[in-house]
């Protein structure tokens, strides 16, 4: 399939459900909630809500499962921008470029910043558990804020994070890295895959197979991420290159060099189109999405 003409397409269901679901500046709240759509509309490639809706095509591709989970695609959009913004802080990764665009923090402050992200994270699961703006079963919609939750918070991307700053400049072991990949990056990158399948009704074998897919995919995703770190340039990446060799993190090209952080990506690629063997046409754009996550430049 032509993944761009794929992506596109998702991209634009994604942003009109987000202009619906997300709050309008209005009194007396306005430079807040200005904050908080600063970031949630800087052109963000949209890939978690992306992968939620594949997923649930790979268990059931018609229009109205795709409706119904629009809202827990948007809550993705939005708990991934929050982690953003947080990341950009002077207290976290300190920087001044996202997207090609100054960071929240340096247009609002960094208190107003903090806010934006916290409202962003709260707001996502006011979507998640508005019952008039989906058609999703009470147990789906329980199912799937328990699966979004744990992948968000101490257990998964807010504990990668922590670890993550907590051994900057320091050695430690490889088996380090991976926790704080498969938690900081992968944790809700998997989420948004089993939330998908979950809303659309998968049984337990298929969920387990597309939550291999999910962990692979993760995987590889911030694998590329730390190549990219080290060879592109920050008007590609659309913020600094060259920050983790900067802030002493450990990176996979730290540990393994270029070309076998490389092949390692590819490796996870592969894996994970490996754990869709049993499903049919349906899983297309998943296939399609694993190869884009590794040949994509930013």
């Amino acid at each position: 399939m032509e993944i761009k003409s794929y992506l596109n397409s998702k991209r634009q269901k994604v942003e009109k459900a987000l202009q619906k679901y997300m709050l309008q500046s209005s009194d007396p709240f306005k430079e807040h909630i200005e904050a908080m759509r600063y970031s949630l509309f800087a052109g963000g490639k949209r890939i978690r809500p992306i992968l939620c809706l594949a997923a649930a095509a790979a268990i059931d591709d018609s229009p109205k499962v795709e409706a119904c989970l629009l809202p827990t695609a948007c809550a993705l959009e939005c708990i991934h921008t929050y982690s953003l913004i947080h990341d950009d802080l002077p207290a976290m990764d300190d920087d001044n470029l996202r997207r090609g665009k100054p960071t929240n923090h340096t247009l609002f402050g960094e208190a107003g910043a903090i806010l934006a992200g916290d409202s962003l994270l709260t707001w996502a699961f006011d979507l998640l558990s508005q019952s008039e703006i989906t058609s999703l079963s009470p147990e789906k919609q329980i199912a799937i804020t328990n699966i979004i939750a744990r992948a968000a918070g101490p257990l998964g991307m807010v504990g990668g994070q922590a670890l993550d700053i907590a051994n900057e400049n320091r050695e430690f072991p490889f088996d380090t890295l991976r926790t704080i990949h498969r938690n900081k990056t992968g944790a809700l990158i998997t989420s948004s895959i089993q939330a998908g399948a979950v809303g659309a009704g998968a049984a337990a074998d298929k969920v387990d197979k597309l939550t291999v897919y999910g962990n692979k995919i993760g995987l590889s995703f911030q694998i590329v991420d730390d190549l990219l770190n080290a060879t592109a340039t920050t008007e590609q990446l659309g913020k600094a290159a060259g920050s983790d060799l900067d802030r002493g993190k450990a990176t996979y090209p730290a540990f393994f060099g270029i070309e076998e952080t490389r092949r390692q990506a590819r490796q996870a690629v592969e894996a994970a189109k490996d754990s869709l063997q049993d499903f049919d046409h349906k899983a297309e754009p998943l296939r399609a999405l694993a190869e884009y996550i590794y040949i994509r430049s930013n």
